[in-house]
């Protein structure tokens, strides 16, 4: 049961990310496939909501957002390490970067791009989800989408300048990864990619090397079996509220937890963990039966739900 279940799909660049985590880490997995669009009742009924890709579950723990997903993997799988030589603070921290400033620009290329040639439902979808995105001017925006995601890869290949092979040293950990899906993004999406890149000297070689780390051992899993898995297993006892929090909430209260950037869905739940860099609330669903959803701290709002 402690074998990864990663609620995914293929073309997702966050959940590149993470199967990127689970080859450096030469893990086996489960590859659960989830819709691209909403609605997914298998996903949420495990999330009680929250919506974004990827979600990982081991038994009837389901983390959510790709920096708790590092951390709960390097605590539970530490070697090899995401972190190598001390880096989890400016690696954990990069993911601000990477997530927001670098992603979001070529999220607007690729939609801009490509947005003729996608079905209405994923436009509609993406329209409802990415409020950062201005649907309305992407096409005339593209020059600005362009300079942006240029000036952010050129901080990666000024890193790589000296001839290292990683972002922080000769072996790759979550910094690397952080940057690598952006682009990885634009590589897949975008169709003037390889002319838009092909100014940076450094990136392509340690692009290679970001590709040969794999994505592990991929076993296919379906939605109802990790349903099933969820529902047999019970969570983890959550690691308690710090007294000295300043919401002054407590362990047994009703609240819920929504992100700060988009996709605003709130997921409401018992609270079991308040600590400075988690929050988990536990919930029972008639599928998966009693659950802990987990949460980064950084990025989410947690509020107190009142009678």
């Amino acid at each position: 049961m402690n074998t990864p279940i990663l609620h995914h799909f293929d073309l997702s660049p966050f959940a590149e990310k993470v199967r990127l985590m689970l080859g450096l880490k030469r893990l086996a997995w489960r590859s659960v496939e989830i819709p691209l669009v909403m609605p997914k009742p298998d996903l949420t009924a495990l999330t009680g909501g929250y919506r974004k890709t990827p979600v990982l579950q081991i038994g009837a723990d389901i983390y959510c957002d790709t920096r708790l997903i590092a951390t709960e993997l390097e605590r539970r799988f530490p070697e090899p390490s995401l972190f190598p030589d001390g880096q989890q603070g400016l690696s954990l921290a990069l993911c601000a970067w990477s997530d927001r400033a670098f992603f979001e620009p070529g999220a607007g290329l690729s939609m801009g791009m490509n947005r003729n040639g996608l079905p209405k439902a994923i436009i509609d979808d993406r329209k409802a989800f990415f409020n950062f995105m201005d649907f309305d001017r992407l096409e005339v925006d593209l020059p600005h989408l362009t300079t942006q995601l240029l000036a952010h890869a050129d901080l990666v290949d000024q890193q790589l300048a000296d001839g290292r092979p990683h972002l922080l040293g000769a072996v790759p950990g979550l910094a690397d990864i952080n940057a690598y899906f952006p682009v990885w993004m634009i590589r897949s999406n975008v169709p003037t990619a390889a002319a838009l890149l092909q100014r940076f000297r450094h990136l392509g070689a340690w692009e290679e090397r970001m590709r040969a780390i794999g994505h592990g051992d991929r076993t296919p899993l379906g939605s109802d079996a990790a349903l099933a898995e969820a529902h047999s297993t019970g969570p983890l006892p959550g690691a308690g509220v710090d007294p000295a929090d300043a919401l002054g909430l407590g362990a047994g209260d009703l609240v819920q937890v929504t992100p700060d950037d988009y996709g605003r869905i709130p997921v409401t739940g018992t609270l079991v963990t308040l600590q400075l860099r988690e929050v988990a609330i536990r919930r029972i669903d008639p599928r998966a039966g009693e659950v802990v959803v987990h949460f980064p701290r950084m990025g989410y709002r947690v509020e107190r739900i009142t009678a």
